[in-house]
């Protein structure tokens, strides 16, 4: 249980120095700079092909991590790299700034599949988890601290290499598909609410709405301006599968209630074998939930996406949501594929 008399800083217990990494078959470890995102996506790629073959993590992702003025390179990152040069692992420890009910500290990287078995991910993850800490340990606040770290349930490896650093898992998130060659039922949301597409002039509106909108979400934090303009602005972000809802109470001025942003990352398309848009986020505020809004939402996406020439819309969900979300979209003909896992070293 977290000892929420002392602040992070007090409690945490964090290295002066990083650990090196070593290992005889990685000769060269540093940190990771911009010239470095093609090797850094190629890996994320053949990363992907063992873990995740359904989705491949896109190029710009990979690049935005360079821009974020909340992110060193110098000490939040590390390559490693093979006496010739090849990137065959890599390492981020992420936090995000502005984090109100918890400081989370995220953990990407991996190792080039064919270089696992050796050790080389033990050490590396090391060094990410003694760098969480030190982050954690800059905080002056009364919260709780996690270290945290996720994994498909098709690499079973990495979930037993956070294990044994002592991180525990805490929750799944599933990946569901919905065909769009299934009838799709229109909904019509309650009196006073409207549809429309997403513009680019909604961003900061629909930003605010969904941070509201997820503030009883498991774990869920508000997200950082940079990041969200690199979400809305990103090459595969699509605002015609994007829609808003508006609404206004009795004598008050219309306002942003709830929303649908979707992507397209035709790259996914190969090895998931099918034509697909991607759900990334679906929210309404919590006093405007019951009138069929995320109902009409989705129905929108599901209909232009058909439109456009996809078989499936996919998404993610917490499986156990508090909002009833699963409910939701199984209800609305989405079934599940994969589970995504969430682990958690709190501090």
């Amino acid at each position: 249980m977290t000892d929420s008399t002392s602040p992070l800083s007090a409690r945490v217990s964090a290295p002066t120095q990083l650990p090196v990494v070593e290992h005889a078959d990685v000769p060269v470890w540093r940190a990771a700079t911009v010239a470095d995102v093609e090797a850094l996506w190629e890996l994320e790629k053949a990363m992907g092909r063992a873990d995740h073959p359904n989705y491949v993590v896109e190029r710009a992702q990979v690049r935005e991590i360079f821009d974020f003025s909340f992110v060193d390179v110098a000490t939040d990152t590390v390559v490693g790299l093979e006496a010739d040069g090849r990137m065959v692992a890599y390492g981020f420890v992420l936090l995000s700034p502005g984090q109100q009910t918890l400081v989370k500290s995220n953990l990407a990287g991996g190792v080039l599949p064919e270089m696992r078995g050796r050790g080389i991910g033990r050490e590396l993850f090391a060094w990410q988890v003694a760098r969480a800490r030190q982050q954690l340990a800059t905080s002056p606040t009364m919260l709780p601290g996690w270290v945290c770290a996720s994994c498909d349930e098709r690499a079973p490896q990495t979930g037993r290499l956070y294990e044994r650093a002592g991180l525990v898992c805490t929750r799944y998130f599933l990946s569901l598909d919905r065909m769009l060659a299934d009838p799709i039922r229109e909904f019509e949301p309650a009196d006073g609410i409207r549809l429309a597409p997403y513009t680019a002039g909604l961003s900061s509106a629909v930003h605010a709405a969904r941070d509201s909108a997820f503030m009883d979400h498991w774990s869920s934090q508000p997200v950082p301006d940079e990041s969200w303009n690199a979400f809305v602005t990103a090459p595969s972000f699509d605002d015609e599968l994007s829609f808003v809802a508006f609404g206004a109470e009795p004598g008050g001025s219309e306002h942003v209630v709830g929303f649908i942003l979707s992507s397209v990352n035709e790259d996914d398309w190969a090895a998931a074998g099918y034509r697909s848009s991607y759900i990334s986020l679906v929210g309404v505020l919590a006093e405007w939930r019951g009138r069929r809004i995320a109902q009409a939402l989705l129905s929108a996406q599901l209909t232009a996406s058909r439109a456009a020439g996809y078989e499936r819309a996919t998404l993610d969900v917490d499986s156990t949501s508090p909002t009833g979300a699963l409910g939701l979209y199984t209800g609305m003909g989405f079934f599940a594929t994969h589970r995504e896992l969430v682990y958690v070293l709190e501090l």
